[in-house]
């Protein structure tokens, strides 16, 4: 015997996201208006919506800190965040570190001229989130040691390996800032 099966009744309906929202985000100091999808990532949204292409996409997963930038001064994973949970923050791109300091406008942030005077990078790929990492472990002040310097830029990978260079640059850096004057 074969039995015939009822459709089921109608299906409940399904919630759906809206397709895009408009999205207020403040990247290095100026506002920028941008209308998203929901779900698109904060690096996707700094590098296809804002052709700021300085952040790097390299696992997509957070493992490789390529994608690293400054929200509110502290270093966090672009493709982890979501755009529209970044409003009413101050995001700071490794194009927005250079000419910030008013004491002296239009030069490289300190850490990247480190970067430069350490060799501190080959080919470049990992270096705007190294640099970005940097400038929020610093802002940290967590770091006493050598050590201490490889332990918190353990998420920045660098297929070169210039690790070497990275932490001395760091170094320097960090004994440029002891140095001064208070």
């Amino acid at each position: 015997m074969i039995t015939q099966l009822e459709p089921k009744s109608a299906a409940k309906p399904v919630a759906s996201l809206p397709e895009t929202r408009p999205v207020t985000l403040m990247i290095n100091g100026a506002e920028q208006s941008l209308t998203l999808a929901p779900w698109t990532t904060l690096l996707d949204a700094l590098r296809e919506y804002c052709d700021l292409t300085g952040t790097k996409k390299g696992c997509d997963h957070g493992q490789c800190g390529a994608c690293t930038v400054l929200v509110d001064g502290k270093r966090i994973n672009a493709c982890l965040t979501l755009a529209v949970m970044q409003e009413g923050r101050s995001i700071t791109t490794i194009e927005g570190l250079a000419g910030n300091d008013p004491s002296a406008p239009g030069q490289l942030h300190p850490v990247q001229q480190a970067f430069i005077d350490h060799d501190a990078f080959q080919c470049g790929y990992c270096t705007p989130g190294q640099i970005c990492s940097t400038v929020g472990l610093i802002n940290e002040g967590k770091v006493r040691t050598t050590a201490d310097i490889k332990e918190l830029m353990s998420g920045n990978i660098c297929r070169c390996g210039a690790y070497t260079h990275i932490v001395d640059a760091i170094e320097d850096v960090l004994q440029l800032r002891t140095n001064q004057p208070a």
